[in-house]
Order: C-alpha cells, then structure tokens, then sequence
C-alpha cells in the first residue's frame, strides 16, 4: 500500500510522483472492476475492522496521548478519538456502501434525434481522488469505501496526529483490497508528517483529477489560494437552527439542544440558535437552563439576553462576529427575531451555507424555509446533526461540499463520479 522506504528519508516530490503514478496506474483498474469485487473489497475490511477492534482502538489511544500532550484543541481531540460506537459505525458504513447500487456504467437519458443516432449520458469515475484531512481516523475508511466502491482510486493524507491509526486503517484496506483481487495501490496512504506534502498533492494535475480538503479554515484557505487540482470542499460550519412562532415548543428544545450539544466540535453543530419573538418567552428560559447546566456559554442579541437574564440564565452581549463564527465549541449565540422573513435573511447574510433547520408546524412556511434558505443541507424539524453521509443513507461520505457545482452537500458515490455522452447508431452519417 506505501513505499517500503521511509520519505522522510528520500526526496518528498520524488515520493508524492511516484505515488500519484501508482493511484494512476490503479485508477483504471478500479474503473473496470466488476461490482462483486468492490463488494468484496468492502465486506472484507468491514470484516477487519470488527476482528482487530482491540488494535485499532489502541492505535488510536496512543495518537489521543500523543496529541493530548502537545496540546492539541479540544474540537480537533474530540474528532481524533474512536469509540467502540465510532469503530462499529466504520463496518456498517462500509457494508452499507456495498449494498448501495454501483453507479458506475449506468447509462440515463437515451433520446432518439431526428438524425437517428439516440443520446444518453453514462456515469464515469473520477479517476484519482486526493483526500486532506485532520484528525478523524474515521475519514481513512469513509473515503476508502466510497472510492472502492465508485471505481476511484485514492491518495489519502491524514494529519499527524492520527498517524498510527491510519497506518493500521491503511493496512487493512489494502488487505481487503488484494483478497479481492484489485489493487493495493487503489488506496494510499500517504506516509509522512512533512506538510509540504499537503502542497505537492494540490498541484499534481497529471496524476489527481480531485482533491477534497477536511479540515480546518487555515487548512482549506490554504489550499483555496494554492490549489491546482479542482476541489470539493467547504470553509465553514456556521449551521442555525430557527424555532418558529408556530412550533411544537417540546420538539423545538430537544432539537435545538440535541443541534448544539450532542457533539461540539463536529461541522453540522448548531452555532447560532434564531427564535420568533412569539414564542421567545416560552422557549428561552427552558433552553437556557438546559444549556447552563451543560456548561455551554450564550452571547445574544438586547431581547435574548433580557429574556434570560430575567429568568436568572447568564447571557453575554452578541457582537456581528458572533453571527459569522463557527465555534466548534461549547459556545452558543443566540437572536430573537419578528420571524421567518427575518431568519431567512440573518441565514443567508452570515451562514456558510452547510446546514440550516426550522422548528415550524406550519407546512407553507416550512416549505418557504427549503426554497429560500441558500445551503446544502436544509432540515424540517430535525436536527441539524442529521447532514451526514452515512445518516443520509449514503453510507458515508467524502466530505460536506457548500459549493454549487458538481457536488453539494454530503458527497457520497454519485458525487465521485462524473458523466460522459453515449451516443447509438446504426451507421448514420451527418449530412
């Protein structure tokens, strides 16, 4: 699966080259492989993942340790760990994938011309599909899987602190992959720490037709600025979630507390809370209280803040940054508003376009809600950690793209995958 040599040790451009040769050379063959061998690949690193559990899960010890000491962030460390929940949810990831359709080869769209040739389009792999990512051992077989499964191969570059539980996720890919005849190098794990690899990779246009970056802003602006390869990709988390002055008040406190608490350092958390003045009396006090005691700070508008303070909840005062602040923490910022013309416009003025949720049992205006809201992921009363991959059904995914073209939202197989015109004749010629 990598080179026998250590890269610190040789030239680091030599070594990225010769690593995009060989996901080149790969490329193909997973492009022509048949789906029961994907599948195979797939059952048989689920299959690994469950029999040496034990080793992952100290694998992945040993990096927590190490990045505890240096002091790595809280959200980065909360993301690094793997719970027995988190190893369990790789394996099922992965036979879920297998037991998707196999896009690949699906011809759609066939429409007879008045020349006589018929026209349709067939779905392609990418080809080669470079992933950056931090932390999240995770992503070494979310990736791994949908790019199997898609007929890609893929160069995978985690971040340091996750390095010995890659290594052993690496090696269990490319086990599963030669047991089911494909090759090794369809997934590679690119074996050092040195962050100029990082840069190689973003400009390896003969060997890398995507490269999806998931990390943090510095990361991805990085790459904005010096990509050559195309990316999918987003920049920021800043998800909302508004309770109408027509919502059920029980679902709206355990979705709005669910959004933000259930996990803090994750891109889908909840970091600004809107709510209609109708129902801010009622709501505020109860989700203040729930969110105290959890220990999550709240920075509100003059209304927010006077509710709670009423009420004896600590509130601070909410600056414009706050609205465009993705915090990945235990920080909360929260606007009472006349309504959802209101939080439709706070949404789209200072969201990332990544996730956004109503609390409403008014149908018209729920639907007003998923027409206007501009993000990849829109949500009626549910919340707004739903906007993943493997919740979505896809299996996994790739990423979260907030861009318009070619993927949006979670990429799963569909988002790996391109389309070509096929055209069927029987000997017509142009005239």
């Amino acid at each position: 699966m990598n080179p026998p040599n250590d890269p610190g040790k040789q030239d680091l451009a030599v070594y990225m080259t010769a690593v995009g040769r060989r996901a080149r050379v790969a490329s193909a063959a997973t492009a022509r492989a048949s789906t029961a061998a994907k599948n195979a690949a797939l059952r048989a690193i689920a299959a690994s993942i469950r029999a040496r559990r034990g080793e992952i899960a100290e694998a992945n010890g040993r990096d927590v340790a190490r990045a505890r000491m240096s002091g790595l962030e809280s959200a980065l460390l909360d993301r690094l760990k793997l719970t027995d929940d988190y190893i369990e949810q790789m394996a099922a990831g992965l036979e879920q994938v297998a037991a998707l359709p196999d896009p690949i080869g699906e011809i759609a769209d066939v429409r007879p011309q008045p020349s006589g040739i018929r026209v349709g389009r067939m779905r392609v792999p990418l080809g080669v599909v470079a992933i950056v990512y931090e932390s999240r051992p995770n992503v070494t077989i979310d990736a791994a899987g949908l790019v199997i499964k898609s007929g890609n191969a893929a160069i995978l570059r985690g971040g340091s602190e996750a390095i010995e539980c890659n290594r052993l996720l690496a090696a269990l890919i490319g086990e599963g992959l030669a047991a089911a005849g494909l090759p090794r190098d369809a997934v590679q794990l690119v074996d050092t720490t040195d962050r100029a690899a990082v840069g190689l990779l973003a400009t390896m246009t003969e060997y890398v037709d995507i490269l999806v970056p998931r990390g943090g802003k510095g990361l991805i602006e990085r790459l904005m600025r010096d990509a050559k390869v195309p990316m999918i990709k987003h920049l920021d988390g800043i998800c909302h979630v508004y309770v109408d002055g027509e919502a059920d008040l029980e679902k709206a406190i355990a979705i709005a507390d669910n959004a933000k608490t259930q996990r803090y350092g994750v891109c889908n958390a909840m970091e600004t809370l809107l709510v209609a003045q109708a129902i801010a009396p009622r709501l505020l006090p109860r989700l203040g209280r729930i969110y105290a005691d959890k220990g999550v700070e709240l920075r509100g508008c003059p209304e927010t803040k006077a509710i709670l303070q009423a009420a004896g909840i600590a509130c601070k005062d909410a600056t414009e940054e706050d609205w465009r602040t993705e915090y990945l923490a235990p920080i909360l910022a929260i606007s009472t508003l006349p309504g959802v013309d209101e939080a439709i416009a706070h949404i789209n003025t200072f969201g990332s376009r990544h996730t956004d949720a109503i609390v409403t049992e008014n149908y018209t205006t729920a639907m007003r809600f998923l027409r206007e809201v501009d993000s990849a992921s829109v949500i009626v009363n549910a919340s707004t950690r739903f906007a993943d991959g493997f919740e979505y059904g896809l299996g996994a995914e790739i990423g979260i793209s907030n861009d318009k073209l070619h993927a949006r939202g979670p990429v799963g197989l569909e988002g790996l995958t391109s389309q070509k015109y096929v055209v069927f004749g029987d000997g017509e010629v142009r005239r």
